[in-house]
């Protein structure tokens, strides 16, 4: 009876375990490099239509927040914040208005000035909506 691991039988595998733990051993291959897209193209130029000449210093207007708009009614903003419902909106003090808010923009003593909530559109400052917060 031979041993099941013979002389022989070592050095015919040996070259084959040498091989294996080379494999093992040496570096993994580095991956294969993606492809870079190809540059885009700069957006072509959109004109600026000139200003008439009537206006050509003048601030661009700003659309009115029209109280029967979609977020106006959602909102609850008035004109006038002494006809607020404030059984819809309990949340309103008595002296808030849109000129002492801190999300109104516009200038102090003005009647009017653009509104943060409101994408920048002019409200009154004797205006009120459910989002008013004191202005610090």
């Amino acid at each position: 009876m031979t041993p099941p691991n013979s002389r022989r039988q070592f050095i015919l595998s040996a070259p084959l375990f040498g091989t294996a733990l080379l494999a093992a051993c040496s570096p993994p291959a580095p991956p294969a490099p993606t492809p870079t897209p190809a540059p885009m193209a700069p957006p072509a130029a959109v004109p600026v239509p000139e200003m008439p000449a009537s206006t050509a210093g003048a601030a661009p207007t700003m659309q009115r927040v029209d109280e029967q708009g979609p977020q106006a009614q959602a909102l609850g903003y008035v004109e006038d914040a002494s006809r607020v419902d404030k059984s819809r909106f309990a949340n309103f003090v008595a002296g808030s208005q849109c000129s002492n808010c801190a999300l109104y923009q516009g200038p102090a003593g003005g009647a009017e000035g653009p509104c943060a909530i409101f994408g920048g559109q002019r409200v009154a400052a004797a205006g009120w909506c459910n989002t008013w917060a004191k202005k610090a």
